[in-house]
């Protein structure tokens, strides 16, 4: 059984300053199936802003490019103090807004930030993330 590893992504945030990389993880090998998101050419730069409008869901984004030890977390990962709905409602936004990506595994859905779709579409919005202070 093989994995395949996903490339870490380099942006520069000023000129002559290099954003810090965001770690490479390797994916599953046989993960399930995406849930619904948009495709590539399908992500518009004001709902993406719209998602992050919220510091919790900035602080997911970023958590998840800075902090990230697999390829895919459960919403338990992040140690929030929120209710299950509020949390299923701030995942459902960034996964249809298409900052993260989300697969069933079972009775769990574990996310991950979609950064080469994210620096294809939009380049140096994660690094804008990552200099996030909340």
């Amino acid at each position: 059984m093989s994995t395949t590893a996903t490339t870490a992504t380099t942006a520069t945030t000023h000129p002559g300053r290099r954003a810090p990389r965001y770690p490479a993880h390797p994916a599953p090998a046989r993960p399930p199936e995406p849930l619904t998101e948009p495709a590539l050419g399908e992500l518009r730069l004001e709902t993406v802003m719209g998602a992050l409008s919220d510091p919790l869901r900035m602080g997911i984004v970023r958590k998840l490019l800075l902090e990230s030890e697999a390829y895919d977390h459960t919403c338990t990962w992040f140690a929030l103090d929120r209710p299950k709905s509020s949390l299923t409602h701030h995942f459902r936004v960034l996964r249809e807004s298409g900052l993260i990506r989300q697969r069933q595994y079972g009775l769990e859905r574990r996310s991950h930030v979609r950064v080469d779709d994210l620096e294809a579409r939009f380049p140096r919005l994660l690094a804008l993330i990552a200099d996030w202070t909340p």
